[in-house]
């Protein structure tokens, strides 16, 4: 686990962050910063690397910075100062269309991204306007649909859907448009026991980097092979979870708890 402040060096490549010094890179950030139009500084300065196929969870209380870091990697909101990339592509104004056709970002509120007839029509929005042909665009709805295992619903109207299945459709939604990277904001949100084992199932098993902001963290540590702990707009910490996760203090300075599976147990 490495505190924040500086970057680790590369001798350090083997634990937590350091890891994603060896990977291809997905997403570099550096003295990111966001102030938003009533002074309110919810970002301050934050440094980070994220590798081609990772998986990190991002975790903090309410407040932390969690979802504006997350709006930053696809354009939807802007740096005040410093920078992000994906991959080689600068995220600003100019590039976000190129930028949003590398990250799929997917929304706390799954009813944010459902506004068609039928699920079918809902997955084959995000393809059609990237251009493809109705007969491919109608490809990928299947793949992605039969990805998350909902290709069931698709003659349904997404408001006649349980949560956990318009959550695994805006999952669908956003895999059809074949992104590099997946952001999810709080994706275990208002999701029932069953639903949400089937959501952990699918994030270990897609290929794209995931990136989860997320109050859940047993999902952190049964999905994610790195954590990011954000505190007052900065990261606390960067490591594996396991370690993140028995650092007491780092917990209470940051408002956490441990995972629910721990509490209870002793030496966790």
């Amino acid at each position: 686990m490495t505190p924040f402040g500086h970057t680790p060096p590369p001798a350090a490549a083997a634990q937590g962050g350091d890891a994603a010094q060896a990977r291809a890179c997905a997403v570099e950030v550096h003295g990111l910063c966001h102030r938003y139009a009533d002074g309110t500084a919810a970002l301050r300065g934050l440094d980070c690397r994220i590798g081609a196929g990772e998986a990190v969870a991002v975790v903090g209380a309410n407040g932390a910075g969690k979802s504006t870091f997350l709006l930053h990697l696809d354009g939807l909101l802007l740096a005040t100062a410093g920078e992000v990339r994906v991959g080689d592509l600068p995220v600003r104004r100019d590039t976000r269309v190129q930028v949003q056709r590398r990250v799929g970002y997917v929304f706390q509120e799954a009813d944010d991204q459902l506004f068609m007839a039928t699920v079918e029509d809902d997955v084959a929005f995000g393809p059609l306007n990237l251009g493809l042909s109705p007969p491919a665009a109608r490809e990928r709805v299947h793949e992605a649909l039969a990805r998350v295992g909902a290709l069931h619903l698709a003659a349904r109207a997404p408001w006649r859907l349980s949560g956990g299945e318009k959550r695994l459709v805006a999952i669908a939604g956003v895999l059809a448009m074949a992104p590099q990277v997946l952001v999810l904001d709080e994706p275990s949100a208002g999701l029932d026991p069953a639903a949400r084992r089937r959501l952990m199932a699918l994030l270990q098993a897609l290929p794209q980097t995931r990136i989860v902001a997320t109050h859940d963290l047993d999902l952190a540590l049964g999905v994610c092979n790195r954590v990011l702990v954000m505190h007052e707009g900065r990261i606390e910490a960067d490591g594996a979870p396991a370690a993140v996760f028995r650092d007491a203090a780092l917990l209470r300075r940051c408002h956490l708890e441990p995972p629910l599976a721990w509490q209870g147990r002793s030496g966790a």
